[in-house]
């Protein structure tokens, strides 16, 4: 198993006052970041013209820039559980 740097954040389209509040209530250990305009989630495929309110997905990405994998089917009680299941399964240390 190889290891890696690995950095992890959250985006949402809320505006930035209202991540701030929500990771606060959270107490969250990581970024929360904001993507009002939908621009970055419009990219992603998570909101698309039919669907404004965006998917709930987990994007691995390399350092090289490129999708490893996606999970389009988080279970929000699992998602910490799956993700290292996951990064384990890519080899990520």
């Amino acid at each position: 198993m190889q290891k890696f740097d690995l950095a992890y954040f959250m985006i949402s389209v809320d505006t930035a006052e209202d991540n701030k509040k929500f990771a606060e209530s959270l107490e969250s250990d990581f970024p929360l970041l904001s993507n009002p305009t939908k621009e970055v989630a419009e990219a992603y495929g998570v909101v698309t013209a039919e669907r404004g309110f965006p998917f709930r997905w987990t994007f691995i990405i390399g350092g090289d820039g490129k999708i490893l994998k996606i999970d389009k089917e988080v279970n929000p009680s699992m998602a910490g559980q799956d993700l290292v299941a996951d990064l384990r399964e890519l080899g990520v240390g």
